[in-house]
């Protein structure tokens, strides 16, 4: 193939028009390789937290001379730095984060991309020797994936193919292909390229590109400026602000197993003087701590589910004990089951918090032991496995998560405190809107990245518990 002899953009340029793709506020996948150029020319101001397969959500550019901490390495296995407001977590977090639907850009460097998106990671070209690495789950997960490569190979061979040549991580998946010639989206009617580099023309890029090209209406040369706007903050006033838009039927999550210093209890207070009704409740218990005590003072009733329950909210609990621990004090939500006013989806504790966890990461459903040959088990899918009976059962992703934790940062970073971490670290991402009610909110670098619980990625708002909020009512 004879290669037009107009100057393409270098390496970092190519990444500069990446970082022109990302809004504030963005959590961003960067595969290994180019796309780990990309951190330096997006503005801090912008907010974007950039996430390395390797567990590392909010790193910055290289070090300098690319000599750094050997403890924090990205995905490329080379050393990065951390920005304010950076967390680290396990690799299950970490891609539970992208099948969660919770990346909004994930950028990968490509060996080739079809005509319909389909992705081929990298590839060693002469040899067809690769891996999917973490491409696939990326392809899968983020909201916006964006190819960046050179246009052609080594050997002057296009990269854009009609079908690739190699095995694919992934199918239809690629939205924007980024070159060094071109920015090319991939549409349901084939390939529109939207801008080429300066010196270039639609015929240019055509001649070294297998599919057919169409130019869009406003094709122009490559733009290298980051639109603006205002990084949108998590940090709401008040707690009746944080759940005013909470609807009827709503299905939220809500720890009940830590005692007082465990549950939102000023965001349960709130949402009780909000009025939602027809609600489904998810937690371990369904309203204990009132009857429990809990170290509640003489004469006082912890604030807690039952509260909820009482006022007609509560359609319906999933829960694992959702009963008094004295018999002669029936819970609410016991008294609403028996009048039939409530209804109840009982399982296993350990289930619970899986189901919880599978939902956020995106697993639909799961074989677990618990349950078999019991009658938690009637009406679902068994199986036996090497032997043995498993249950299928069906992860849980809520429409909110009413989260209590210790400190948190503007970024939604959340440290806890104690036994109040319980199902409330695993509730954090199983929502699509979590609210977290904290004692002290901090600016971004006051919490310590390998102390960070929940980070931020998963937490959409954050309220200051405030300071002269009794956990209690008046019996």
């Amino acid at each position: 193939m004879t290669l037009p002899k107009i100057p393409r953009i270098s390496r970092e340029l190519m990444a500069c028009r990446v970082a022109a793709e990302i809004q504030p506020g963005h959590v961003v996948h960067l595969g290994p390789g180019l796309p780990e150029m990309v951190p330096p020319y997006v503005l801090p101001s912008r907010g974007a937290v950039f996430h390395s397969g390797n567990g590392v959500l909010g790193f910055g550019p290289r070090p300098e001379h690319d000599i750094g901490d050997a403890q924090l390495v990205g995905s490329g296995g080379r050393t990065v730095t951390l920005l304010p407001g950076a967390s680290i977590v396990d690799q299950a977090t970490s891609f539970g984060l992208l099948r969660g639907g919770l990346v909004d850009v994930g950028i990968v460097e490509a060996s080739q991309v079809s005509e319909t998106g389909d992705l081929v990671g990298p590839v060693e070209m002469d040899g067809g020797m690769g891996s999917h690495a973490a491409a696939t789950d990326v392809a899968e997960g983020a909201k916006l994936v964006i190819a960046m490569m050179e246009h052609t190979t080594r050997n002057r061979s296009p990269r854009i193919v009609t079908r690739t040549d190699y095995p694919v991580a992934a199918r239809g998946c690629v939205d924007l292909i980024i070159t060094d010639v071109a920015v090319i989206q991939v549409t349901p009617q084939g390939l529109v390229v939207r801008e080429v580099a300066r010196g270039w023309n639609l015929s240019d890029v055509q001649a070294i590109t297998d599919p057919h090209l169409s130019p869009a209406p406003d094709m122009g040369y490559m733009s290298f400026w980051m639109m603006g706007g205002d990084l949108p903050s998590k940090v709401w006033k008040s707690g009746p602000e944080a759940v005013a838009d909470i609807p009827d039927g709503a299905t939220i999550l809500m720890d009940g197993f830590a005692g007082p210093g465990g549950m939102a209890q000023y965001l349960i207070r709130s949402l009780r003087e909000q009025g939602a009704k027809d609600l489904t409740l998810v937690s371990n218990t369904a309203g204990i701590a009132n009857v429990a005590s809990f170290g509640t003072p003489p004469g006082f009733l912890t604030i807690d589910h039952s509260l909820l329950v009482e006022s007609g909210q509560v359609r319906k609990a999933i829960a694992s004990y959702p009963v008094s621990p004295r018999p002669s004090q029936p819970s609410a939500f016991e008294q609403a089951y028996k009048q039939g006013d409530a209804e109840l989806e009982l399982t296993p504790q350990g289930t619970l918090a899986e189901r919880i966890r599978a939902g956020a990461f995106g697993i639909a459903a799961f074989y677990t032991p618990a349950g078999a040959g019991t009658s938690l088990a009637e009406g679902k899918e068994t199986r036996t496995i090497d032997g043995r009976e498993y249950v299928l059962e069906q992860g849980i992703r809520a429409d909110y998560a009413l989260i209590r934790a210790h400190k948190a940062d503007t970024l939604g970073n959340l440290v806890y405190k104690g036994t109040s971490r319980n199902f409330n670290a695993v509730m954090a991402p199983g929502a699509r809107i979590t609210i977290a009610e904290v004692d002290e909110i901090v600016e971004p670098g006051m919490l310590d990245p390998d102390a960070v619980v929940t980070p931020g990625a998963f937490v959409q708002r954050v309220v200051q518990r405030p300071a002269d909020f009794q956990p209690y009512e008046p019996l």
